[in-house]
């Protein structure tokens, strides 16, 4: 299924149908060990310290932000261990200000599930997914001033020594490692599709007019070709700097501008001068900035 991110049109029903349709839970076609199974047992190794900034702003076209970025650091060593921290950026679409549910929704859903189904971390990751995309998608669908709302996800674990990359969408996540910035998420869009067919440069599609059109997303159904989550796992390494932010961002900045911002301020001067650049750039869109900095991965001594 093709649809365009960010269009705006409303839905021509009668605002009523808000409240008039009762909305049930419905989860999605996992098993029950998975429903219902707890994190694996696993020894807390490695202790990641970071530092965490965040800013999102409603830019200068839109009349409420379907931005969202949330994060969840357990205390318990044990959910540390065999779940890590979790942090995201959601950026969400739809009329009647559904887009800003769809992405509120994703995101708590998405957490709540994550922490507490079973199987290893990149599993349950996954199935928190497909979870709240079967529960928006049936919102939608009981809901028809809710049709067609949706929303990207981008989520970055911290497990350990290791990191984990969740995505759905056009969202993006970056690494900045030793001085060069390397995107780690793949855009699920029409025109990255014909990039990697060859038919289209990665300059032509920049400013391609279908640029906007994304393959998927969460809480959006197309049984010709379903939700499936990239998840990725990867190595961390002290000195990385990782950067999750909505498409507000990445129209209005080229990377070799971010590199650049990341590359020579501290963390929170750059999210800030990241998002005041999307702004004076135009600012078409609402605009998140999340910036991960991995300080530290410190040994944790076995407990006897």
């Amino acid at each position: 299924m093709l649809f365009k991110k960010s269009w705006g049109r409303k839905q021509e029903v009668s605002l009523e149908a808000r409240t008039d349709t009762p909305v049930q839970e419905i989860t999605a076609e996992l098993s029950a060990e998975e429903l219902t199974g707890a994190p694996p047992e696993e020894s807390l190794r490695v202790l990641p310290h970071i530092k965490f900034v965040a800013r999102s702003e409603i830019g200068h076209a839109r009349e409420n932000n379907e931005d969202k970025f949330d994060f969840y650091e357990p205390d318990e060593p044990s959910l540390l261990a065999s779940r890590g921290s979790v942090y995201l950026v959601c950026d969400g679409m739809g009329g009647h200000n559904a887009g800003q549910i769809a992405s509120e929704l994703a995101a708590k859903q998405f957490l709540h599930a994550y922490y507490h189904l079973g199987g290893t971390a990149q599993e349950a990751a996954r199935n928190a997914v497909l979870l709240a995309h079967r529960y928006i998608a049936d919102m939608a669908s009981n809901m028809p001033s809710r049709y067609g709302m949706g929303t990207t996800l981008t989520a970055l674990i911290l497990k350990q020594d290791e990191g984990i990359l969740v995505h759905v969408g056009d969202s993006r996540c970056y690494r900045l490692r030793n001085g060069t910035l390397e995107q780690l998420s793949r855009d699920h869009t029409l025109v990255a599709h014909l990039v990697a067919q060859g038919i289209l440069t990665p300059e032509q599609a920049k400013y391609h007019p279908q640029r906007n059109v994304i393959r998927q997303a969460v809480g959006i159904e197309d049984p010709a070709e379903p939700l499936e989550p990239d998840i990725e796992t990867f190595p961390l390494r002290e000195g990385d700097l990782y950067l999750l932010c909505s498409d507000g961002l990445t129209d209005m900045v080229d990377d070799a501008e971010i590199e650049t911002i990341l590359r020579e301020e501290l963390p929170t001067r750059a999210a800030w001068k990241l998002v005041d650049r999307a702004l004076a750039n135009g600012g078409r869109d609402n605009v998140t900035v999340v910036l991960i900095a991995i300080q530290r991965l410190e040994p944790v001594a076995e407990q006897h």
